[in-house]
C-alpha cells in the first residue's frame, strides 16, 4: 500500500494514567496540582492535549473523586498555557474475580463498578473538550482483572458524551472495538466525525507488531480522525509509525517512564522527542486551537462549584 504519511500532527500528553507507576518514578504525578503542573509543562513542549486521571495525592493509587477532576480542571484552564482537555471516562467498569474455582463473589479490592452517570459525573460537571470511551471489555495483564464495558454501557456513556457536548476519543485495544465504534456511529449515539486512540501493546489487546498496527488502522473509516500509542520502550517508534501511517500521536508517562536506558522521564522531555521525531520526518506539529478547530471542539469553563 502506499504511504499515507501525515504532515499536520497533534501530539497528545497522558499525564499519569491509572496503572500502578506511582513508586517507580518520582516524575509520576499524584496530588491534582502536580497532575495540572505537569500538563502545562507537557503543552509547554509542544502537546496540544492532554489526557488526564487522577490520583490519591498521598498514595498515588487511582481514584475517579469529582473534586480532584474539577481541581486538576481548574488549574489547568487557569494557566497562561491553552491546551486541549482530555480526561478519562474509563475508570468505574474494573472487575477483579475471585480464584478459577469460585471466581464469585468479586473480589472487594480492585473491583469499582459504576453505573453510566456515575462513571460521566466529573465529566458532566468539568466539561473538558474531549473525554475517553473505552470502545470494549477486555482482559488485562493482571490473572484476574477485567475492564468491563458492555454494549449498553457504552452506549449510555456514548449518548452522554454527544448530549454534553464533549467529544469522545474512541480508545480501540482491539478490532472489535473499532467495529463497535462503528455501530455507535451507526446508531447516531455517536457523531459520525469520530475520533479514535489506538492503543497498542497493552496485554492482553492488540500486540504492537506492525502488521496488527495496519490492521487497526486500515479498519478506521477514512473520515475519522485517529492517533495511536504503544507502551514503554515503543513508545518512540510508535511516534514514527503513527506519523507514517497517517495518524497522530499519543506520549507520556502514563504509557512509559522511560527517555532512554536508565533515564526515567518527565512528560515534557516525552513530548519533546516526539515534536523532535516529528519534525524530523518533515511534518508539522500542531497547536491546540488548530485541534479544536480541526476535531470540531469547544473550550468551556468546569460548571460553577
Amino acid at each position: 500500500m502506499p504511504l499515507a504519511m501525515n504532515r499536520e500532527v497533534f501530539i497528545t500528553c497522558a499525564v499519569t494514567g491509572s496503572g500502578g507507576t506511582q513508586d517507580r518514578s518520582p516524575h509520576v504525578p499524584r496530588s491534582p496540582k502536580q497532575i495540572a503542573d505537569s500538563a502545562i509543562e507537557a503543552a509547554k513542549a509542544g502537546a496540544a492535549i492532554v489526557h488526564c486521571h487522577v490520583r490519591d495525592p498521598e498514595t498515588g493509587k487511582p481514584r475517579r473523586d469529582v473534586h480532584l477532576y474539577r481541581e486538576v480542571t481548574e488549574r489547568i484552564r487557569e494557566a497562561n498555557v491553552d491546551v486541549v482537555l482530555n480526561l478519562t471516562a474509563g475508570m468505574g467498569g474494573d472487575m477483579v474475580f475471585g480464584p478459577v474455582e469460585s471466581p464469585l463473589p468479586l473480589k472487594e479490592q480492585g473491583t469499582d463498578m459504576g453505573g453510566a452517570s456515575n462513571r460521566m459525573e466529573h465529566v458532566r460537571q468539568c466539561l473538558p473538550e474531549i473525554c475517553t470511551l473505552d470502545c470494549g471489555t477486555m482482559n488485562f495483564n493482571e490473572a484476574d482483572y477485567v475492564m468491563t464495558n458492555t454494549p449498553g454501557m457504552l452506549r449510555a456513556m456514548g449518548g452522554m458524551m454527544t448530549e454534553m457536548g464533549v467529544k469522545p476519543e474512541i480508545e480501540a485495544f482491539d478490532t472489535g472495538h473499532l467495529w463497535f465504534a462503528k455501530q455507535l456511529v451507526t446508531e447516531g449515539v455517536l457523531k459520525p466525525d469520530a475520533l479514535v486512540q489506538l492503543c497498542m501493546g497493552v496485554p492482553w489487546g492488540a500486540p504492537d507488531d506492525l502488521n496488527t498496527f495496519m490492521a487497526m488502522v486500515n479498519n478506521v473509516p477514512s473520515d475519522w480522525n485517529w492517533s495511536a500509542f504503544s507502551l514503554g520502550r515503543n513508545q518512540m517508534a510508535y511516534v514514527a509509525a503513527a506519523v507514517l501511517a497517517g495518524g497522530n500521536v499519543r506520549v507520556g508517562l502514563e504509557d512509559n517512564l522511560w527517555l532512554d536506558k536508565g533515564v526515567l522521564a518527565t512528560n515534557a522531555q516525552l513530548v519533546d522527542r516526539a515534536v523532535g521525531i516529528i519534525e524530523r520526518l518533515g511534518a508539522r506539529v500542531l497547536g491546540p486551537e488548530e485541534v479544536r478547530q480541526m476535531l470540531n471542539l469547544t473550550k468551556r469553563a468546569p460548571l460553577a462549584g
